[in-house]
């Protein structure tokens, strides 16, 4: 039989970062020694009183049946609380969605608010999904970019410009996958202010890496005057519980909006699965000691990275104040060769150095910043020292 694929499947782009990984895995598969620094993958195994909590649940015999769409009752009422708790943001259990990861609680916001042709602001450098999704939903991502002098921060002034008569929302992350970025309250109000300026607007603000920040504050754009009613707050517990593979996101939405996802989720996937849903509540009700551990290690490894990275030549990096990535600008290499392999650009780069140095990272290209490359340091200090020394050799062959 021909092939009868859709346009929409023609048209969609795979996720860098996954094809990256795929890469990587074909390579261990021949025998080479890859390091992988491609994927946003905690190397931390999921605390252990969260897979306790999953084991009572599995021992209860109680959660094996269809749960509700949108989450079990004590597991919203459990990220209402930490909601208010934690971020002072007022979103009830009837305005929170639990979803299989926090990607498809993005999904289900744009195929819940989009028609065909509304546009989307995306802060860009941003996360691979997001434009692939808005798409997918029929809309058109419009980039607004900050770069490495600005910390890759877009102000207020380049989001006013961006606003027309199709704009139907702004999605950004803080932490910033892939850039490391934090917005601080004070840069986040004029750009609520520019959002404010505008009706029907819906600001989805991805915060799946809250607890691997910092700053030291948190900030949230919902808490600002007349934002929290059109803000879709996106979190999870992949990032700060190290949960991965768990599959648990979840959003605090306007009621609306909330009920919208609820009804695209019933026929896409239905409820998140009803043991990692008991093992969420457990990790959300629990002391956040093993997540601040996380932190801190991770805070550790940013810094002895940065020095790494800082040593070779042609490599701008700053300083990310959250997540677990740098992404330094290698543009110094456009143009360069080995003799046999010339570097055109950031995928070029990626390639290079993962058929000459055996490491695996993500292209800025998927990011939105052809400039730069992705480089997670959620990796062990023995891989991330070998690593870096592979890349720096790597390089130093380039003229």
């Amino acid at each position: 039989m021909m092939e009868m694929l859709s346009n929409r499947v023609k048209n969609m782009a795979e996720s860098a970062t996954l094809a990256m990984a795929a890469k990587a895995r074909e390579y261990k598969s021949r025998g080479i020694n890859v390091i992988s620094l491609s994927l946003g993958e905690p190397d931390f195994k999921t605390p252990k009183h969260i897979q306790e909590g999953a084991k009572a649940a599995i021992d209860e015999g109680k959660y094996f049946a269809y749960p509700p769409v949108n989450g079990y009752v004590d597991l919203r009422e459990a990220i209402s609380d930490k909601f208010k708790r934690e971020n002072g943001l007022d979103y009830g259990p009837n305005q929170i969605v639990v979803s299989n990861g926090a990607k498809q609680s993005i999904a289900n916001v744009f195929q819940a608010i989009i028609n065909e042709g509304d546009e989307v602001i995306v802060f860009a450098p941003f996360w691979v999904s997001y434009s692939a999704l808005i798409e997918l939903a029929g809309g058109i991502p419009v980039l607004i970019s900050g770069d490495i002098t600005t910390d890759f921060k877009v102000t207020a002034d380049q989001l006013a410009g961006a606003f027309t008569s199709k704009t139907k929302a702004v999605i950004f992350s803080s932490p910033c996958n892939p850039t490391g970025s934090v917005f601080t309250k004070e840069e986040l109000i004029p750009i609520s202010e520019e959002i404010m300026k505008h009706e029907n607007v819906v600001v989805v603000a991805d915060e799946i890496y809250e607890h691997i920040n910092y700053t030291g504050a948190h900030a949230s754009i919902g808490t600002l005057p007349g934002m929290l009613d059109r803000t879709v707050t996106v979190n999870g517990m992949a990032k700060g519980f190290a949960m991965t593979g768990w599959r648990v996101g979840y959003i605090g939405a306007p009621l609306w909006l909330a009920k919208a996802c609820n009804k695209v989720q019933g026929q896409f996937t239905s409820a998140n699965c009803g043991i990692a849903q008991r093992a969420a509540l457990t990790g959300l009700t629990s002391d956040l000691e093993p997540t601040r551990e996380m932190a801190k290690e991770y805070l550790r490894r940013r810094d002895f990275v940065k020095d790494l990275l800082d040593e070779i030549p042609g490599f701008k990096t700053n300083i990310p104040q959250g997540a677990f990535y740098f992404f330094p600008d290698i543009s110094a290499y456009f143009g360069k060769s080995d003799g046999e392999t010339t570097i055109n650009n950031a995928s070029d780069l990626s390639m290079y150095l993962l058929d000459h140095a055996h490491v695996s990272m993500v292209t800025g290209e998927a990011f939105g910043d052809p400039n730069c490359i992705r480089l997670s340091y959620a990796a062990s200090e023995e891989d991330l020292r070998e690593a870096i020394s592979r890349i720096k050799k790597a390089l130093s062959k380039l003229s």
